[in-house]
C-alpha cells in the first residue's frame, strides 16, 4: 500500500516516530507522501523524508488554514523552498480552500491557491488539494488554471480526503484529477462507497474509463482514522480497512484495489 497523504512529521508522532515508520514497513506500507502545510513544516517534512529516503516523499505548500494577514510573506518563503527543493519534491501541497472555520481571508486563500497552482504548472509538479466547504470556488480556480494557455506543463493532482457527491466527482475526474480515498469511506453514515459504486457504472470520460484508475489511498494521519480505529491516532497501515471497503464497493478484491491504487500513486507522483 502507498499512503499518498500522511503527516508523519507532525508533533503527534514525535514520541515514537521511528517506531511508527518501522511498524508501517512491517505491515506492507511501501511508501508515504508527506505534505507540508506552512513555513514551519518545511523543515519537519524535509527532515523526516531525508531520514527515510525512498520511503517518505516530501511535498511542500501553504495550507488554506495558514493563510493569514501575513500570507504574502509566508507564501514567498514556501515558494522559495519549493523551488530550492524541486529535485526531491513529488508534489505541491497541501494547498486549497477552506471556508469551514473562517472566511476572513477567503480572497487571500483564492490568490494563494492560484499562485501555487501556477507554480505547479511551471515546475511540472502535481498538486495535493484540500477542499472544505469551498467546492464551487476550488473547482472554478482549478479549471481556470488547467485551461490557461501556457508553455508550461499541464496541471494534475489529487483532491485529498474526497467525500463529495457523484456530480462533484465527475467534475474532478473530467479535469484529469484523482480522488484521494481515506477513512471517511468506512464511516457509518458516509455515502462515499455508494458514490464510488455509482461512478463505476458510468462512462465518465470514455467507454474504457474505470473509476479505479483515478483513485489513490491515503490516511491524513494522524487524523481521520478509519473504522474500526476511530478515535485513535491514524497510521498508514490502517489503509487496509479502506482498501477492504473499496473492494466491496467495486466488487473486487482487496489485492486488486491495492495493486491499482499503488500504480495510480506511482504514476501521479512519479515515485518508484
Amino acid at each position: 500500500m502507498i499512503d499518498t497523504h500522511c503527516h508523519i512529521d507532525e508533533e503527534a508522532f514525535a514520541p515514537d516516530r521511528e517506531e511508527v515508520i518501522a511498524r508501517q514497513r512491517e505491515a506492507g506500507v511501501q511508501a508515504m507522501i508527506v505534505p507540508g502545510v506552512n513555513v514551519a513544516s518545511i523543515e519537519t517534512v524535509l527532515d523526516v523524508c531525508h531520514a527515510h529516503p525512498g520511503y517518505c516523499y516530501p511535498a511542500l505548500g501553504l495550507h488554506p488554514e495558514d493563510v493569514k494577514a501575513d500570507w504574502q510573506e509566508q507564501l514567498g518563503i514556501v515558494e522559495n523552498a519549493i523551488r530550492a527543493h524541486r529535485h526531491e519534491l513529488v508534489a505541491i501541497g497541501e494547498i486549497g480552500l477552506d471556508y469551514y472555520w473562517d472566511k476572513t481571508y477567503k480572497e487571500a486563500q483564492q490568490e494563494v491557491l492560484r499562485r501555487q497552482l501556477m507554480l505547479a504548472r511551471e515546475l511540472d509538479l502535481p498538486v495535493i488539494l484540500h477542499n472544505r466547504e469551498a467546492t464551487e470556488d476550488i473547482l472554478s480556480i482549478v479549471k481556470e488554471i488547467v485551461n490557461r494557455k501556457s508553455s508550461n506543463g499541464k496541471l494534475v493532482g489529487v483532491f485529498h480526503c474526497f467525500s463529495g457527491s457523484k456530480e462533484t466527482a465527475q467534475l474532478i475526474l473530467n479535469l484529469g484529477f484523482y480522488l484521494g480515498i481515506g477513512g471517511v469511506l468506512t464511516f457509518k453514515n458516509s455515502k462515499l462507497a455508494d458514490t464510488i459504486a455509482e461512478l463505476n457504472k458510468l462512462e465518465i470520460i470514455n467507454p474504457k474509463f474505470e473509476i479505479i484508475n483515478r483513485l489513490v489511498l491515503e490516511t491524513d494521519a494522524p487524523y481521520m482514522a478509519p473504522v474500526p480505529h476511530r478515535g485513535e491516532r491514524n497510521e498508514s497501515r490502517f489503509m487496509d480497512h479502506v482498501a477492504e471497503r473499496l473492494a466491496q464497493a467495486l466488487n473486487g478484491t482487496k489485492e486488486q484495489i491495492i495493486e491499482a491504487t499503488n500504480a495510480n500513486a506511482r504514476q501521479l507522483f512519479g515515485i518508484k
